[in-house]
């Protein structure tokens, strides 16, 4: 796990944005829906990572 808070920080930050972007780029055909579950499962990384963040600092 990563101890440090600004780089924990960023790393969700950068998983949040790259989540949001699959999910807004998936074509609508069945790759598109594990893009999105993809997109979903590097969203909740991301926040599960800030949250973690926002609770040791």
């Amino acid at each position: 796990m990563i101890r440090n808070p600004r780089t924990r920080r960023a790393s969700a930050i950068i998983l949040i944005v790259l989540g949001a972007l699959l999910m807004f780029l998936a074509p609508e055909v069945w790759q598109g829906a594990l893009l999105l579950a993809l997109g979903v499962v590097l969203e909740l990384a991301g926040i599960a990572l800030e949250h973690k963040a926002k609770k040791t600092s």
